[in-house]
């Protein structure tokens, strides 16, 4: 099979077979920064945003992304220009693995563009799809609250 999308503002062409789920289709076109975690949905570390909404890319077969627009963590910002979400993950020591961090970051963006002072509890249950094995999540709300603040203060 083959299909037509837009990977972080890209327009790609993608080839494989009609089982195979966006995952691995992604990592095998180098989307590396898309975590394989348990391939059955629960670990969420494999979320990447489709047209600006969190997906777990583990249950969703490739075909269904046919014109659709998907953002990967690199769809962010680079190393040279990191996304004020990125910046503010690595500043305030948000990641220890790094595992979950690209789809911990993704689902921060959407929730900061739904709502631009979250509460720690709406920070949370944005996050609750994502596990992370190395931290308490406190620095990972930190990180969001002051990603927060930097994009609100972009916006003045």
């Amino acid at each position: 099979m083959e299909i037509c999308c837009k990977i972080n503002g890209e327009e790609r062409k993608l080839c494989f077979e009609p089982h195979e789920r966006l995952l691995h289709v992604l990592r095998r076109h180098g989307y590396y920064e898309v975590k394989d975690g348990c391939s059955e949905g629960h670990c969420g570390v494999c979320t990447v945003l489709v047209d600006g909404k969190p997906v777990k890319s583990c249950l969703m077969f490739a075909a269904q992304a046919e014109g659709k627009e998907i953002t990967t963590a690199r769809g962010l910002g680079s190393p040279e220009s990191p996304h004020p979400i990125q910046q503010a993950f690595a500043d305030e020591g948000a990641v220890q693995c790094g595992f979950c961090t690209p789809a911990m970051i993704l689902c921060a963006h959407h929730l900061l563009q739904r709502v631009p002072d979250p509460s720690d509890k709406e920070i949370r249950r944005a996050l609750d799809g994502v596990l992370c094995r190395c931290t308490g999540y406190q620095k990972i709300i930190k990180a969001v609250k002051t990603a927060a603040q930097r994009i609100g203060g972009e916006a003045k």
